[in-house]
């Protein structure tokens, strides 16, 4: 509490001494006098509730300058958000994109709302072969078509995880099943237990079981049977497999 006066005099003092900048029309590069001592104190230690929305967003916006400028992308982004300003959260991604920190790229994106360069972020990723920034692009926008497109290009290249989480995501029961298959003939049970699970497919299941037990994968072969519901074949197992 002590320090949260202290910064909040400070901050006041600042403002009384540098009054004909703050009478100024919004501009960050009025606040140049002051930034320097805010960034001291760094955002996550600063109190500006005393001040209107408006001079608020603009000293916010002038530490984000600043930030982006000495390469602290982060905080850049929290003054970006707090001031509500997504011209300058776009500039911050697109900083963010040119160092391939994609996931940073499509967070911040995702904060300024930017629906287009999302999608032209996916469809550069998924050209690239980066599969995963793809997937985040696309589900953060909830692009059904372009993730079915990715989920199948997964399917071919054997990347099971991904596949099931996109289709996961989705809901695609018919897509799930189509992995759950492809996972059975790969002999990749794991997957295509949980595949068949969310696909709601008993039928496959046992199918997984009987495969499962066959192969004398019995711990895989009693969680397919139970997920299908199948408490003869469960109670076979346990009377007679102990392990």
């Amino acid at each position: 509490m002590e320090n949260d006066k202290i910064i909040q005099k400070m901050v006041t003092n600042i403002v009384e001494e540098n009054e004909e900048i703050f009478n100024a029309k919004e501009d960050s590069s009025k606040f140049s006098k002051i930034v320097p001592s805010l960034l001291k104190k760094g955002i996550d230690n600063l109190n500006l509730s005393m001040f209107s929305p408006e001079l608020k967003s603009s000293i916010l916006t002038a530490l984000g300058v600043e930030y982006k400028r000495k390469g602290n992308l982060n905080d850049a982004v929290k003054c970006f958000v707090l001031s509500g300003n997504k011209e300058k959260l776009n500039d911050v991604a697109e900083d963010y994109e040119r160092l391939f920190q994609f996931d940073n790229c499509i967070e911040v994106y995702r904060l300024s709302n930017n629906k287009e360069k999302l999608l032209e972020l996916g469809k550069k990723c998924l050209n690239d072969g980066r599969l995963e920034p793809a997937i985040k692009a696309f589900i953060s926008i909830g692009d059904n078509s372009q993730l079915i497109e990715v989920g199948d290009q997964c399917l071919n290249k054997y990347k099971w995880d991904y596949a099931f989480e996109i289709f996961s995501a989705i809901n695609d029961q018919k897509k799930l099943a189509e992995l759950g298959d492809k996972c059975v003939e790969e002999k990749e049970y794991d997957y295509a237990i949980k595949a068949f699970q969310l696909a709601e497919d008993k039928e496959k299941l046992n199918l997984v079981g009987d495969i499962c037990l066959k192969d004398e994968h019995v711990s895989k072969a009693l969680e397919a049977y139970g997920l299908a519901g199948n408490t003869i074949m469960c109670d076979f197992i346990k009377e007679n497999f102990h392990d």
